[in-house]
Parts: C-alpha cells; sequence; structure tokens
C-alpha cells in the first residue's frame, strides 16, 4: 500500500482528513504590511484594524479561531463576527498573530490545483464579502456575519489545495460556471467539495454553527434545515462576485429564482449590486495601493 493510501477510501479522501490537516489559511499580502504598521502605532483605533483584518482571510480566520477557543469564550457564546473577535483578544494577541504571520510569510499563494492566482483568490474573496454585508443590509440581516460567510466562502479549497500539494500534487480542477464552479470536479476526483471540507475546517475551529452551515449549504441553499436565509444570501453573494470577477466561461448566467426567494432577491437587483460590489472593491484596492485606511462601507 503506497503512502498516500491511508487517506482515501475508495480513492476519495474524506473531509474531515483535508479538514485537519490545514492549521492555519494563508494571509493577503497587500493587507498584511498595512495591518502591522497600524498595529505598531499608538494612534491606532480598533476600527482601523478591524478595516483591515475585514480585508484578510487569513488574519480573519484565525482572529475568530482564536476569539472561539476556550481561554477566550465567554459562556460559551461564539464569535460569529470579526469585530467581537477582536474585542474579545486584543491588540496584544493580534499583533502576535500579525508578527508570526510576517516572519512565517504565510501569505496568499496561488492555488494550483485550482489555476487560481493569488490575487484571484483575494477578489473572490473580499468581493464576495462585500455583497453579502450588502446583501443583509437590504434584507435586515447581521451585517457582520455575513461578512465573515462570504470573506471564508473559499477557505475549503486553501484547505484542498494545500492537501493535494502533499498527497495528490497532480490533480487539477476543472471551473463550471455558477453555481456549480469547481464541485462537480472535486466531487469526481477527490469525492468531496470545497464546501465539505470548509465547514469541516470551520467546526474544527469551532466557530458557530450560522457559519459552518451556510458554508457548506453554499452550492445549494435548500439543503440548510436552521440556516436557509444565509445560505441563500451567501448563494447569492457568490453570484455577484462571479458577475465582478469573471469575464470568461465562469461568468454567470442568471441564478435560480427559487434559492433566491428565502431572501426575496431578483436578478435586476443583484445586478445593480453587481455594479456597487465592483466600484468597492476598485476603491479597496485603491486605498491599498496607497497605503491608506480602507473606507468603511456597512455598519
Amino acid at each position: 500500500m503506497s503512502h498516500n493510501a491511508a487517506y482515501f477510501t475508495a480513492d476519495f479522501v474524506l473531509p474531515e482528513i483535508i479538514a485537519r490537516a490545514m492549521r492555519y489559511p494563508p494571509s493577503a499580502q497587500r493587507v498584511l504590511p498595512l495591518l502591522k504598521h497600524h498595529l505598531e502605532q499608538t494612534d491606532s483605533s480598533i476600527y482601523q484594524i478591524v478595516d483591515l483584518i475585514r480585508l484578510d482571510p487569513g488574519i480573519s480566520a484565525r482572529v475568530l479561531q482564536i476569539g472561539n477557543s476556550r481561554p477566550y469564550a465567554r459562556n460559551h457564546h461564539r464569535c460569529s463576527s470579526i469585530e467581537m473577535a477582536v474585542q474579545r483578544i486584543g491588540f496584544d494577541l493580534i499583533y502576535e498573530i500579525v508578527v508570526n504571520a510576517v516572519a512565517e510569510q504565510v501569505l496568499v499563494q496561488p492555488l494550483t490545483a485550482y489555476a487560481l492566482e493569488a490575487d484571484e483568490l483575494w477578489n473572490l474573496s473580499v468581493s464576495c464579502a462585500l455583497a453579502a454585508e450588502l446583501i443583509a443590509e437590504m434584507r435586515g440581516e447581521d451585517t457582520r456575519i455575513a461578512y465573515t460567510l462570504g470573506l471564508l466562502h473559499g477557505v475549503g479549497m486553501v484547505a484542498i489545495d494545500q492537501w493535494l500539494h502533499r498527497h495528490q500534487p497532480t490533480i487539477g480542477f476543472f471551473a463550471k460556471a455558477f453555481p456549480r464552479e469547481y464541485s462537480e470536479s472535486e466531487q469526481v476526483l477527490i469525492g468531496c467539495t470545497n464546501a465539505e471540507v470548509g465547514a469541516e475546517l470551520l467546526r474544527g475551529w469551532d466557530f458557530p454553527f450560522e457559519i459552518s452551515e451556510p458554508l457548506r449549504c453554499q452550492y445549494n441553499p435548500l439543503d440548510s434545515l436552521e440556516h436557509q436565509q444565509l445560505s441563500s444570501l451567501l448563494y447569492a453573494a457568490k453570484w455577484v462576485r462571479s458577475r465582478v470577477c469573471f469575464d470568461d466561461h465562469r461568468r454567470p448566467e442568471a441564478p435560480e429564482e427559487s434559492r433566491l426567494a428565502p431572501i426575496d432577491l431578483n436578478v435586476f437587483e443583484l445586478e445593480n449590486l453587481a455594479l456597487q460590489v465592483r466600484d468597492r472593491l476598485d476603491q479597496v484596492k485603491r486605498d491599498l495601493a496607497v497605503g491608506d485606511d480602507p473606507q468603511p462601507f456597512a455598519a
């Protein structure tokens, strides 16, 4: 039996095996230096720090993971937003997290198995977060939870790519347009999807169910029994981010109305949201390019 065979059942890998293999997701090179600079300034406010952390999926995941860990959990109430986690763990520990990330150079790398460049992954994550936040604001949902969902929706792809790099480096996935994206190719080649792996990863990090469950159901929000609205919100946000980020065969057609029903959105509203998200993403990039603080959008 080969070394890799122990990780597979009927030639497929289990989502929990992949999830357990990833300690931390990588951080965004364009955000990390600016975040470190602000943490070293005595006059930086918590709002400036939060606005920057919100643009880095890797640091966000670490902050939320620690905020939900036993030493910091309060009355077993889990953090579901970056703002809550930052207030809970404090500047000193955040600075330590950032310094360690800089020292380790744990930066976002291209996802080889997905043929995605580092900047593409960052664009997908942040545009999805901005879209989710806007939709939540429109529909009276918690904007902070929605933003977290959008920012971390692709964390399962990072885990799968890291696992394949070590165990099956020749595997590569083929993308289709929204909503299927890489899920069919993943299912055929490794027997699970990035949504399943991402949900397993967040559960292992003690993220609240209201985050892990919609992430698991991002391809079919109607599969969720308890969090159908948040799952539908993430589905819609992913459509918007695909509209913003892709102009090739991955550019999405109109989404299924039944999957938008839980949040009562239509295609016309989503098209308008895509224009807003494109403008906001461009503004974030301009701010980061000149070293300015990103402008806050939704509360």
